[in-house]
């Protein structure tokens, strides 16, 4: 239920769809003469845009997000790598069977470097298919085709296919490893994402060293860093990861708002 509602939700509230929402709101205030109405609606949705497109709202909004987690010095022995799901085009790739990678690819690529650095870790691939509409594959099941492409050996792969969003990635996960005490086992996610993934695994029980990718920011943006179609994405992300945040920690899969570093296990 809270996979569905949380797709329900956020359809309505990302800044375009929110901003097409509130002119059509407007229009049909038109319709009815209701100026004010029509009025207020307009301005919101330009506003809403502008906002999104032509300033730094998305970079000041998403910076703290992925300066929680600074990426620490690499362990002398990592055991596993866990990558988590959303940097391969789920449909694509279940029609074309391929693994084309989206902007968040760096997790992948990632998981593949640091298998060759650490040849004897175990890799484990989190994500299922997650469109409610469309069929798509999930990247633990087309994940294993691009990591052997790059020379790691099936062997070495543990797949978690079922889960649909970050509290069943760290659920999953913690049940199909079974980690053992004391053993070393990186986190690989976007690093805007990190503070509730590692939140979640940490409360699943499962301790992770946090190792995040995919930065979105320099953190020296300007109004001029970004053409607008990035401005957009950027500010969409950043509101749907502190919705998430907001969304886990009023339903208690998460303690605190915020996660950091010093907050469990995985600092």
């Amino acid at each position: 239920m809270f996979f569905y509602l949380s797709k329900f939700l956020w359809f309505f509230v990302q800044p375009l769809n929110f901003a097409i929402f509130l002119l059509l709101a407007g229009l049909v205030a038109a319709m009815f003469g209701r100026r004010r109405l029509a009025t207020a609606g307009s301005v919101l949705a330009v506003l809403v845009l502008a906002l999104s497109t032509w300033t730094e709202l998305g970079a000041t909004m998403i910076s703290p997000l992925e300066d929680r987690f600074p990426r620490p010095p690499l362990p002398e022995r990592v055991d596993g790598i866990i990558v988590l799901g959303g940097g391969l085009e789920s449909a694509i790739n279940a029609v074309r069977g391929g693994y084309e990678i989206n902007g968040a690819g760096d997790r992948i690529v990632e998981a593949a470097v640091l298998a060759r650095r650490f040849p004897t870790a175990k890799i484990a691939i989190s994500g299922g298919t997650v469109e409610m509409v469309i069929k798509g594959e999930g990247d633990a099941d087309s994940g294993p085709r691009l990591l052997t492409a790059l020379g790691v050996t099936a062997d070495r792969l543990i797949l978690e296919n079922k889960s649909r969003n970050t509290y069943e990635n760290a659920v999953f996960t913690r049940q199909l490893v079974a980690p053992k005490p004391g053993e070393t086992w990186l986190l690989v996610t976007s690093a805007f994402h990190m503070p509730r993934a590692t939140a979640l695994f940490d409360k699943a029980g499962f301790p992770t060293v946090p190792w995040p990718v995919d930065y979105m920011t320099s953190g020296t943006e300007s109004i001029r860093s970004f053409p607008p179609y990035n401005g957009l994405e950027v500010t969409t992300t950043a509101v749907r990861e502190w919705i998430g945040l907001m969304a886990y920690w009023l339903s208690g899969r998460i303690d605190r708002l915020f996660p950091g570093p010093a907050d469990g296990p995985g600092g």
